[in-house]
Protein backbone atom coordinates (compact mmCIF):
# COMPACT_ATOMS: atom_id res chain seq x y z
CA UNK A 1 0.00 0.00 0.00
CA UNK A 2 2.89 2.32 -0.66
CA UNK A 3 3.11 5.23 -3.04
CA UNK A 4 5.00 3.09 -5.56
CA UNK A 5 2.24 0.52 -6.10
CA UNK A 6 0.23 0.64 -9.31
CA UNK A 7 -0.38 3.56 -11.58
CA UNK A 8 -1.01 7.09 -10.33
CA UNK A 9 -4.57 7.78 -9.25
CA UNK A 10 -6.37 10.10 -11.69
CA UNK A 11 -8.11 13.07 -10.17
CA UNK A 12 -11.80 13.03 -10.94
CA UNK A 13 -13.08 16.06 -12.78
CA UNK A 14 -16.07 15.54 -14.95
CA UNK A 15 -17.99 17.37 -17.60
CA UNK A 16 -20.65 20.00 -17.26
CA UNK A 17 -22.47 22.44 -19.51
CA UNK A 18 -21.38 26.05 -19.85
CA UNK A 19 -23.98 28.40 -18.36
CA UNK A 20 -23.43 30.88 -21.21
CA UNK A 21 -23.55 28.67 -24.31
CA UNK A 22 -24.74 25.24 -23.12
CA UNK A 23 -21.75 23.44 -24.68
CA UNK A 24 -19.78 20.86 -22.69
CA UNK A 25 -16.70 21.87 -20.73
CA UNK A 26 -14.35 19.67 -18.74
CA UNK A 27 -13.48 20.36 -15.09
CA UNK A 28 -9.80 19.56 -14.50
CA UNK A 29 -7.63 19.95 -11.39
CA UNK A 30 -4.61 22.25 -11.67
CA UNK A 31 -1.16 21.81 -10.18
CA UNK A 32 -2.08 24.59 -7.72
CA UNK A 33 -5.00 22.52 -6.28
CA UNK A 34 -7.68 24.56 -8.04
CA UNK A 35 -10.02 23.74 -10.92
CA UNK A 36 -10.13 25.02 -14.48
CA UNK A 37 -12.82 24.50 -17.10
CA UNK A 38 -11.18 23.26 -20.32
CA UNK A 39 -12.48 22.73 -23.83
CA UNK A 40 -13.13 18.96 -24.10
CA UNK A 41 -11.45 16.89 -26.80
CA UNK A 42 -9.35 19.80 -28.12
CA UNK A 43 -5.58 19.64 -28.01
CA UNK A 44 -4.08 22.30 -30.32
CA UNK A 45 -0.36 22.66 -30.92
CA UNK A 46 1.11 24.67 -28.05
CA UNK A 47 2.93 27.15 -30.29
CA UNK A 48 -0.43 28.25 -31.70
CA UNK A 49 -1.72 29.26 -28.23
CA UNK A 50 -0.45 32.32 -26.28
CA UNK A 51 1.98 31.36 -23.49
CA UNK A 52 -0.35 32.19 -20.59
CA UNK A 53 -3.19 30.09 -22.01
CA UNK A 54 -1.43 26.74 -22.65
CA UNK A 55 -2.57 24.05 -20.23
CA UNK A 56 -0.35 20.94 -20.28
CA UNK A 57 -1.66 17.63 -18.95
CA UNK A 58 0.45 15.91 -16.29
CA UNK A 59 0.64 12.13 -15.73
CA UNK A 60 -1.75 12.26 -12.74
CA UNK A 61 -4.48 14.03 -14.72
CA UNK A 62 -3.82 17.55 -13.42
CA UNK A 63 -2.89 20.44 -15.70
CA UNK A 64 -0.50 23.35 -15.43
CA UNK A 65 0.11 26.50 -17.45
CA UNK A 66 3.00 26.02 -19.88
CA UNK A 67 4.71 29.36 -20.39
CA UNK A 68 7.87 28.20 -22.19
CA UNK A 69 8.54 30.25 -25.30
CA UNK A 70 8.92 28.95 -27.88
CA UNK A 71 7.40 25.58 -27.04
CA UNK A 72 8.39 22.33 -28.70
CA UNK A 73 6.80 22.33 -32.16
CA UNK A 74 5.02 19.02 -31.49
CA UNK A 75 3.80 19.81 -27.93
CA UNK A 76 0.01 19.66 -27.55
CA UNK A 77 -1.92 21.61 -24.94
CA UNK A 78 -5.44 22.26 -23.67
CA UNK A 79 -7.30 25.57 -23.71
CA UNK A 80 -9.88 27.03 -21.38
CA UNK A 81 -13.48 26.82 -22.53
CA UNK A 82 -13.88 30.59 -22.02
CA UNK A 83 -11.56 31.12 -25.01
CA UNK A 84 -13.77 28.94 -27.21
CA UNK A 85 -17.17 29.93 -25.79
CA UNK A 86 -19.24 31.56 -28.55
CA UNK A 87 -21.14 33.71 -26.04
CA UNK A 88 -18.09 35.46 -24.59
CA UNK A 89 -15.92 38.12 -26.12
CA UNK A 90 -12.30 37.11 -26.57
CA UNK A 91 -9.76 38.55 -24.16
CA UNK A 92 -7.09 40.86 -25.55
CA UNK A 93 -4.54 38.10 -26.19
CA UNK A 94 -2.45 40.21 -28.53
CA UNK A 95 -3.11 43.95 -29.01
CA UNK A 96 -2.28 43.72 -32.71
CA UNK A 97 -4.84 40.92 -33.10
CA UNK A 98 -7.52 43.05 -31.43
CA UNK A 99 -6.68 45.90 -33.81
CA UNK A 100 -6.83 43.50 -36.75
CA UNK A 101 -10.28 42.28 -35.64
CA UNK A 102 -11.44 45.90 -35.56
CA UNK A 103 -10.06 46.58 -39.03
CA UNK A 104 -11.66 43.42 -40.39
CA UNK A 105 -15.00 44.45 -38.89
CA UNK A 106 -14.79 47.75 -40.77
CA UNK A 107 -13.68 46.17 -44.05
CA UNK A 108 -17.21 45.48 -45.40
CA UNK A 109 -18.21 49.07 -44.63
CA UNK A 110 -15.27 50.39 -46.64
CA UNK A 111 -15.99 47.99 -49.48
CA UNK A 112 -19.64 49.12 -49.68
CA UNK A 113 -18.83 52.82 -49.34
CA UNK A 114 -19.20 55.12 -52.33
CA UNK A 115 -16.28 55.14 -54.72
CA UNK A 116 -13.81 57.97 -54.10
CA UNK A 117 -14.02 60.90 -56.44
CA UNK A 118 -11.92 60.39 -59.58
CA UNK A 119 -9.32 63.02 -60.48
CA UNK A 120 -10.23 65.32 -63.39
CA UNK A 121 -9.26 64.29 -66.93
CA UNK A 122 -7.13 67.41 -67.31
CA UNK A 123 -5.18 68.99 -64.53
CA UNK A 124 -5.28 72.78 -64.23
CA UNK A 125 -2.29 74.73 -65.49
CA UNK A 126 -0.19 75.37 -62.40
CA UNK A 127 2.38 77.55 -63.81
Amino acid sequence: MGASEGTPRRLGGGRSRCSRCGLPQERVATLGHEWVMLEPDRRPLAHEVPAGHRWIELSDGRVTVYGVCPPDQFQRCRIEHRLACPNRSLPDLWPWLTDLRGENARRPERRNAAEPEQPPEEWPDAG
